[in-house]
């Protein structure tokens, strides 16, 4: 049964080898998307065509404009869709993390689909990368939150196409808030340290979020 939501069957695995290559194989198409800059035009309609049948066939046409199509129940239940960590999602870039003594070590490489001044990662990118980082940390500190405020400073730009490494970790916890720092570096030099403050929220407005968890 499941422990986040009790009396629950635990969720068949979302990030099944054969979702997280199909994950692969797109984040390879949005690659080509940004960076075939002579594609013929009769080129990128076909590919337009196929891609959207390959949709079809996927989805069977179902229309997906209301939520997810599940309840999460734990963490590894939405952390395989994460746009930065997920393994089953297209739009991440595949940050591999693990615990490390007291914090969390991520490592990845974002490409042309992450790109803000050229040939650097985008601002707000760096920031939703953080954003992640922090909360994984504070889940493995025992203190999963919800985001109050992240403070971001750029020290300098942060390239694409070399291996970024991050480190995150919870500096202290006050009660139902979590102050968490982190920093990302390229070959050992920092480029842009995070602080945030997070909220654990109160059980009657966490089922208010989330629903029930024994319904």
């Amino acid at each position: 049964m499941s422990e986040a939501a009790p009396g629950l069957p635990d969720s068949p695995a979302f990030a099944t080898p054969q979702r997280a290559q199909l994950a692969e194989a797109m984040r390879e198409l949005i690659d080509a998307v940004m960076t075939s800059h002579d594609a013929a035009d009769n080129a990128l309609v076909g590919v337009a065509e196929e891609v959207r049948r390959l949709a079809f066939r996927l989805s069977g046409g179902a229309q997906r404009t209301e939520d997810a199509g599940y309840r999460p129940r734990s963490h590894g239940d939405y952390l395989p869709r994460s746009p930065i960590v997920g393994e089953a999602s297209p739009l991440s870039p595949r940050l591999d993390w693990d615990r490390v003594d007291d914090h969390v070590e991520g490592h990845g490489t974002f490409t042309a689909a992450y790109e803000g001044p050229p040939g650097f990662v985008h601002g707000g990118i760096i920031a939703l990368a953080f954003d992640e980082m922090l909360g994984i940390a504070n889940i493995e500190a025992g203190h999963p939150g919800m985001t109050g405020t992240l403070s971001i400073r750029y020290r300098r730009p942060t390239p694409l196409y070399r291996e970024l490494h991050f480190r995150a970790w919870v500096d202290r916890v006050e009660g139902r808030r979590i102050i968490s720092k982190g920093e990302v570096s390229v070959d050992d030099m920092v480029t842009a340290q995070a602080e945030g403050i997070f909220v654990q929220p109160r059980p009657e407005l966490a089922e208010q979020y989330f629903g029930p968890r024994d319904a």
